[in-house]
């Protein structure tokens, strides 16, 4: 069995990723800057099937721990066959209220941080000469903004994520390589209801089933599992044909308009 890289993986949608390779036998390389989480992933994607886990602490937005915790991969595990730049923070802010530092975050995480991934993934697959697969998560903020404001820096880091996937799928085809993007819509994580206890645990997960029933053509947020299926589809030779695309998993929330004239 090969491996599959997963990036921000110890919660939310990496952590659905990495359990849905490890359900399928595959070796997983976890990357994360939570190194006390790490440990309890890692234990928790050997619980779901994996061959093997390598938890390795990485801030994806730093080049030299991006390729070293790749070196590290290539040292300890079998083959790489998929990688999945996953990793990404947000921060909500008005544009005229918007600080430089943290434009400047989002980019390095989630922009910076999927180049690095990608490069040392292709860079991988070139040297190699295997081929792979590369996943990028994309948001529909890349598409639309968001009617609640506030997303100028995720929106434009999402938004150059889904460009830089179009190009990079160009350049890595003749190495054999296929670069995709994931697009998830609301997605009930954890992180949904960070610090939240008791009453106003319960009160927050009624407030998002509502406005998921009103907002949502499918009536629900997704499950992580749910959009960890549709990238590990990419990751996997039944999409063998599909490169430099977009796969939208939500709910049909981007084909739906908020007019009603």
């Amino acid at each position: 069995m090969s491996t599959v890289v997963v990036t921000g993986a110890v919660s939310g949608i990496g952590r659905g990723i990495a359990l849905g390779a490890a359900a399928r036998g595959r070796h997983v390389a976890l990357l994360d800057i939570d190194e006390r989480a790490l440990e309890d992933a890692a234990a928790a994607i050997l619980d779901a099937g994996a061959a093997s886990a390598l938890p390795l602490v990485c801030d994806v937005s730093d080049e030299h721990e991006v390729d070293a915790a790749f070196g590290a991969i290539v040292d300890r595990m079998p083959v790489i066959s998929g990688v999945v730049a996953n990793a990404g923070i947000e921060v909500s802010e008005p544009l005229a209220d918007a600080s430089v530092e943290s434009w400047e975050r989002v980019m390095a995480v989630n922009l910076r941080g999927t180049f690095l991934t990608s490069r040392a993934a292709v860079g991988y697959w070139r040297d190699q000469r295997s081929g792979g697969s590369l996943v990028c998560i994309s948001s529909p903020s890349a598409f639309v903004g968001f009617a609640g404001g506030g997303n100028t820096a995720y929106g434009a880091s999402k938004g150059g994520i889904s460009a830089f996937v179009r190009a990079a799928a160009l350049d890595a085809a003749p190495d054999g390589v296929r670069v995709n993007a994931v697009v998830p819509g609301a997605t009930d994580t954890d992180i949904l209801y960070f610090g939240l206890e008791g009453e106003a645990l319960s009160a927050r997960r009624a407030e998002l089933e509502d406005a998921a029933k009103r907002q949502i053509p499918l009536g629900r947020m997704a499950r992580p599992e749910e959009i960890a299926d549709a990238v590990l589809w990419l990751l996997s030779e039944e999409s063998a044909y599909v490169t430099g695309t977009h796969l939208v998993c939500d709910g049909g929330l981007l084909a739906k308009s908020a007019n009603t004239f």
